[in-house]
């Protein structure tokens, strides 16, 4: 199964197997090359920059890979990313035939994979004690008293965080400035 052959590939060459991370590369590559291909008919200029684009990504990026999530949902989610900027960045709106949907669909662990991808890129932007607030409190499901304990924060510090937060993450979604 091509999970099991990629992650086992990726986990290799996190841990300094330089043939291993070759190979996942390589599968990667091909992979993607299809991806691409059937999203940009007769662009094979652009699929191949950005295959090229992809992997570099996936080679900068392998470190942020989490072991327990699955990794064709991880390379997914960049694959996605890379096209979408692509299409700004070139002002091209593509549709795809509902046929093409079953090509790169992914299973509900995937789905939620790629929602979590999602989540920590907008955490990401928000000061820290902020992420750690919302993290704590809507994504674990803990208490404002729990979080404080385990963050050191004073409740009103997690209470303000995020508030604060999801302010911020708000504006961030909806184009406002900050």
């Amino acid at each position: 199964m091509l999970e099991t052959r990629l992650k086992a590939l990726m986990i290799a060459g996190l841990a300094g197997d330089g043939r291993a991370q070759e190979a996942l590369l390589s599968g990667c590559a091909n992979r993607l090359r299809q991806y691409y291909a059937r999203r940009l008919p007769g662009r094979e200029a652009d699929v191949e920059d950005l295959v090229q684009d992809t992997l570099m990504v996936i080679h900068k990026r392998r470190e942020s890979y989490d072991h327990a999530l699955p990794f064709t949902a991880w390379l997914h989610a960049i694959a996605r990313y890379k096209l979408i900027d692509f299409f700004r960045r070139c002002r091209v709106r593509e549709t795809l035939p509902i046929d093409d949907v079953a090509d790169f669909s992914i299973d509900d662990e995937g789905t939620a994979t790629m929602a979590r991808i999602d989540i920590e890129r907008l955490l990401a932007a928000l000061p820290a004690k902020h992420a750690e607030a919302i993290r704590l409190t809507r994504i674990d499901g803990l208490s404002v008293k729990e979080a404080a304990a385990q963050s050191g924060q004073s409740e009103p510090s997690i209470k303000v965080g995020v508030y604060r937060g999801l302010h911020r993450l708000m504006n961030a979604l909806q184009g406002k400035a900050k």
